[in-house]
């Protein structure tokens, strides 16, 4: 991967903290919503709840797509990021307590608001792994993106 690109997507990842998650229903279709995320290079954590419907349908099929990006007012100024991902649960204490530090990190307000971190028996955390990943920039060109297999 060109370091440039590279730099240009964790840069994004980093300066963003919600995306747009789609996951497979058992009937085959998409389900997309919108969750908070926090990251550690190009891995992605997320949580939902455990029975939640992206939760079941997560236990059927680890494939999603996700998308990252602003809402500039020019068309031109379209940045973002879309990627293929495989998602785990996480099942390991230290990985599920680096996961939670990580996502407090991203949302300082809700720490100092007094709320905490919903128990990590009562949620589901989940890790993205990349295998491709789509960064998207406007200022190249309309439509303009560069594709990474990982």
């Amino acid at each position: 991967m060109d370091n440039l690109i590279r730099q240009k997507i964790q840069t994004l990842l980093d300066q963003h903290r919600t995306m747009r998650i789609a996951t497979l229903r058992a009937d085959g279709w998409p389900q997309v919503t919108t969750v908070g995320y926090a990251n550690e290079g190009f891995t992605i954590y997320f949580l939902c709840g455990i029975d939640s419907q992206k939760a079941q349908n997560l236990s059927r099929d680890d494939r999603v797509s996700l998308a990252i990006d602003d809402d500039p007012a020019q068309v031109m100024e379209i940045t973002g990021v879309s990627m293929a991902a495989r998602a785990r649960t996480l099942t390991d204490p230290a990985e599920i307590e680096k996961a939670i530090g990580l996502l407090m990190s991203r949302y300082p307000e809700q720490k100092a608001a007094g709320l905490s971190m919903p128990n990590p028996s009562e949620v589901r955390l989940i890790a993205l792994t990349p295998t491709v990943i789509s960064l998207l920039d406007y200022s190249k060109g309309f439509g303009h993106t560069d594709l990474v297999v990982c």
